[in-house]
């Protein structure tokens, strides 16, 4: 396998969020601001290039009847240290995000990609799926997050964007507007992947 090419896939063309619609819960609830998406997703990425990389190692050695077990204690693992990380260092964010942090563990983007192609490739290619499912992720999060936090609140990562004459969309910090734009950018995106194979 090439590594280029594990790590491409997951940018745009499997993109967990936009193409394989993977991971709603954590989308459709944290991206109320764009930190708050960067965040999860950067947690995420560290989570699937940290256990892609383990489970691809162990591979060979765990048997196929408890696999998916051993899988959940890899990712717990990772996640833990992620949780107390952001703890630490980031208490805002950490607060912000409360329980779609240990929440990462069962995200069915991160089982479906150690079973799927982490238990069947080697390390390099696991790390490069990883990065690219993570980073995928990452920038749908951001994106989903920083469209609600411009037209919900008129801030962009915290600034302010237009004057005292702004009047926010309160849609757009709600459930409803998570959806709505959720639906729009996949509905963008599959219009374009249908224009450039006409």
């Amino acid at each position: 396998m090439n590594f280029a090419k594990e790590f491409s896939k997951g940018l745009i063309k499997e993109n967990p969020t936009f193409g394989l619609l993977l991971g709603m819960c954590p989308t459709l609830a944290v991206t109320t601001a764009a930190v708050n998406g960067l965040g999860m997703g950067l947690a995420v990425t560290f989570v699937l290039v940290c256990s892609n990389l383990m489970i691809s190692l162990i591979r060979n050695i765990v048997p196929s009847k408890i696999r998916i077990p051993i899988y959940v204690v890899v990712i717990a693992t990772f996640v833990t240290v992620v949780d107390m990380v952001m703890q630490a260092f980031v208490p805002s964010l950490h607060q912000v995000l409360g329980l779609f942090i240990p929440l990462i563990v069962v995200n069915c983007i991160i089982l479906q990609r150690a079973e799927a192609f982490a238990s069947q490739h080697g390390p390099l290619d696991s790390v490069a799926d990883g990065l690219g499912m993570g980073l995928g992720f990452t920038g749908a999060l951001t994106i989903l997050g920083s469209i609600r936090e411009i037209l919900g609140a008129g801030t962009w990562f915290g600034k302010t964007l237009f004057g005292a004459g702004f009047q926010p969309m309160l849609i757009m910090s709600l459930a409803p507007g998570a959806f709505m734009t959720l639906g729009l950018l996949i509905a963008l995106l599959n219009y374009v992947r249908a224009r450039r194979t006409v």
